[in-house]
């Protein structure tokens, strides 16, 4: 016998539950399938404790400095049990918060177990069968690991089974200079491990403009982390008690390896197939600007719908789809602006286009460059460290993009949203008057640089 309901939602990401409660808010009865963790990988291994401890460590890099601030501290080490244990307690408050919500839901069902279709509008559970006309699947993504000779010999680790080490490594070495591997690097770091990134590319952040790549390796390596550049032919050994990198014809050793290269969609085990969804080699489902699949009442929201792999756009998703479905708007996912930070210390976020795009597209534009040094509250915290910049088309005046490296970034970066998406020229921003001492009233300084993109 099959269960009928109204809408099924496979898997509790940052969309699932969001979408869940809205639409058994609306009156429609609701099955919220969860295999693992509820939250998803915000919540259990990634924003949540990952920025948990990115606190900690900061505390930890903040108070060796003190004597600059003329505050004495001696000596200061961590304890990374203590580290693990804070970053623990929020991750199980966050969670069992989400469950007493959606356990307090009414007509919300929540179910345990691995969902896989079995037609266009039904799918199984635990040997069950349920059936809903629309179906919302919301599974995430994995760490990907590399076919490199050995590794599947060696217990290396990824950014989930980091956040379950119970020791600090005496030496992390880290493959993979992007955002996961870079967080991790400098974190890690002050605590007091050595750290070593191993990056394929030349540069670090490579999405990233040149500039900006080369400031945080700037920053990294001033803080002790070695950093190689172009590592080709990878393979891995036991090193005694740990393990052993080879790569370019050098070999490093190190006591713990994590394995930053990349992610792939939850979708390989859904049985896509049998529900006739399209998915592309990655096994990225193909979705509309509404994040509708090919098969009408089908959406695919979060990592597996290849339109972001941040939780900011997984909870957009859920806006979109919701507003569209229960308001009768007329929401696409291409009406978002791209906005995403990199959270190393000092952190760094950008806003629409980079550089490299607008150069690439020969977009006639103005750019703007200010370094962090100018800034009254930068140098007033002590922390000069990056620069911003921003860009602007020429004719129409609209801003193209933004990057910001520096102090308070991940939240300055963020006050040129509202005017992109209102299409206000930038001269609204040099017309503001904003609050002194603050990093945001340099911003129309920014502007106020602007010189032809040459």
């Amino acid at each position: 016998m099959t269960r009928q309901f109204d809408a099924i939602i496979i898997g509790a990401g940052q969309s699932g539950p969001f979408l869940g409660v809205k639409l058994a808010e609306a009156g429609r009865s609701v099955a919220l399938i969860e295999r693992e963790h509820l939250g998803g990988t915000c919540v259990n291994n990634g924003c949540i404790p990952t920025k948990t401890m990115v606190a900690s460590a900061r505390a930890a890099h903040v108070a060796r400095d003190g004597a600059r601030f003329g505050v004495m501290t001696g000596p200061v080490s961590v304890d990374y049990a203590v580290v693990k244990a804070r970053k623990d307690a929020i991750v199980a408050e966050s969670v069992g918060n989400l469950e007493k919500w959606l356990g307090g839901t009414k007509g919300l069902t929540s179910i345990r177990g691995e969902a896989t279709f079995t037609g266009p509008h039904e799918v199984e559970v635990n040997g069950e069968r349920l059936s809903a006309p629309q179906i919302f699947i919301n599974t995430g993504g994995r760490p990907v690991a590399p076919d490199w000779p050995g590794l599947a010999d060696v217990p290396y680790l990824t950014n989930v089974s980091l956040m379950d080490l119970a020791v600090l490594p005496e030496h992390l070495i880290v493959v993979g200079g992007s955002y996961i591997g870079l967080e991790f690097a400098q974190m890690f770091r002050r605590f007091g491990s050595d750290v070593t990134v191993v990056e394929h590319g030349d540069r670090l952040i490579a999405r990233e403009d040149p500039d900006i790549s080369e400031a945080v390796r700037t920053i990294l390596a001033g803080e002790g982390i070695a950093l190689h550049f172009g590592a080709r032919d990878f393979s891995v050994a036991r090193a005694g008690a740990g393990v052993a990198l080879s790569f370019s014809g050098m070999t490093l050793t190190g006591s713990h390896l994590l394995v930053a290269t990349g992610r792939i969609p939850n979708t390989d085990r859904l049985n896509l197939v049998a529900a006739g969804i399209a998915a592309d080699k990655r096994g990225i489902i193909v979705v509309d600007d509404r994040l509708e699949t090919n098969v009408p009442g089908i959406f695919a929201l979060g990592d597996i719908n290849g339109r972001g792999a941040f939780t900011h756009t997984s909870y957009n998703d859920f806006e979109i789809v919701a507003a569209n479905l229960l308001e009768g708007a007329d929401r696409k996912v291409t009406d978002r602006l791209a906005a995403h930070n990199l959270y190393i210390d000092p952190p760094f976020g950008r806003v629409g286009m980079s550089e490299t795009e607008v150069r690439q597209k020969g977009i006639k534009a103005l750019m703007g460059v200010f370094p962090m040094s100018r800034v009254g509250r930068a140098r007033e915290k002590g922390e000069t460290q990056g620069f911003m910049k921003v860009l602007v088309d020429a004719e129409s005046k609209l801003i193209l993009g933004a990057a910001f490296l520096g102090v308070e970034a991940d939240e300055v970066v963020q006050s040129l949203l509202v005017p992109m998406m209102l299409k206000a020229p930038y001269t609204a921003i040099t017309r503001t008057m904003f609050i002194h001492p603050t990093v945001t009233e340099l911003v129309p300084s920014v502007f106020g640089a602007l010189k032809p993109l040459a």
